[in-house]
């Protein structure tokens, strides 16, 4: 990770004491119940995260003619998995994805706010809503992906999608070497939330 995109080391330990403290609060002035947020949690963990957008794009890789159908139309090819309900749901509107590939490196950001695919990704993690990756992910976005430590060939286009409340993108990373023999299920275990934003490769097996 850049240096440029780090955060005070007790950043989570202070934003969760204040997010305890607020829910106490909420709970204690009858807002929410006392299980209204364990419900919310349940469901990111089990329900809305990246490792349903891991299982999109392992299908992509298995099976070329659906990789064609999820970039065409990625709504339609998403409901043809069995992922839970939601998929289109809160912050999974318009979807839409697109393909690293021999000759295109993508990258996504938001420059407006944080939009992001919340039911494929799961939650946005503070760097992408920092104002300045946000600018310079579109000024330099070659810049940017070396210090995430992706290396663009000067031959190799990068091009940046501009999440918002109208298109949310993510990115169908490229399929690593010597997995030829690994399973869907193995394959989608490589996929990682930072590769389906542009921000990493997926790393091949350990043992490759």
């Amino acid at each position: 990770m850049s240096n440029l995109f780090q955060f005070p080391d007790d950043r989570e330990a202070s934003s969760a004491a204040k997010v305890r403290a607020l829910e106490a609060l909420l709970i204690e002035k009858g807002v929410i119940g006392s299980d209204s947020v364990d419900t919310v949690l349940e469901h990111f963990e089990t329900m809305a995260g990246p490792f349903n957008g891991a299982k999109i794009v392992a299908r992509a890789w298995v099976d070329p003619a659906f990789k064609q159908r999820l970039v065409a139309d990625t709504p339609a090819a998403i409901a043809e998995l069995a992922l839970p309900q939601g998929m289109a749901g809160a912050e999974g509107e318009h979807m839409a994805a697109v393909a690293n590939g021999e000759d295109v490196h993508n990258l996504i950001i938001c420059t407006l706010c944080s939009c992001y695919p919340w039911p494929v990704l799961g939650l946005p993690p503070y760097w992408y809503k920092d104002p300045v990756f946000r600018a310079r992910g579109v000024r330099e976005p070659r810049a940017v992906l070396k210090e995430f430590g992706v290396e663009v060939p000067a031959a190799k286009d990068v091009k940046v999608w501009d999440s918002s409340a109208q298109i949310r993108w993510f990115v169908v990373p490229e399929r690593p070497a010597n997995t030829g023999h690994m399973s869907e299920t193995e394959l989608a275990a490589l996929v990682t939330p930072e590769s389906m934003m542009g921000v990493a490769l997926v790393a091949p097996p350990a043992s490759a």
